[in-house]
């Protein structure tokens, strides 16, 4: 079946880092842009980054612009976001979906996105 599966979610320090994973099955991942979304207790979700089917021009929030880092491994047909210097404001559910166009859609537009997974927990405290 066409699944996403996010995982490296956890409990770090302001500061510290974390890389989230996206696991695809049932589809290529170099077929479908890659978005990673968030969504903190009581706030809509919100678009954080994307990568296209090339696996090129990432896009980035602007509050995690030089600090969050999007990419992808065909191989292991994963998408990861790599995030570094973390703020308690970044504390919140992550997901990964998939978009089967192959090119980021304006942040806006979350149903431009056909399958999403399940979400994992990222909490920053100290």
């Amino acid at each position: 079946q066409l699944q996403l599966v996010e995982s490296g979610g956890g409990l770090v320090q302001p500061g510290g880092s974390l890389r989230l994973s996206c696991a695809a099955s049932g589809f290529r991942l170099d077929y479908y842009a890659i978005g990673w979304f968030r969504q903190a207790p009581g706030k809509e979700r919100e678009a954080v980054s994307c990568i296209n089917s090339g696996g090129r021009t990432p896009n980035y929030a602007d509050s995690v612009k030089g600090r969050f880092t999007i990419s992808r491994d065909i191989h292991n047909n994963t998408a990861y976001l790599q995030m570094n210097s973390l703020k308690p404001a970044d504390t919140a559910v992550y997901y990964c979906a998939a978009e089967g166009l192959g090119g980021c859609p304006p942040a806006i537009h979350i149903a431009s996105y056909e399958y999403w997974g399940q979400g994992t927990q990222v909490t920053v405290s100290s």
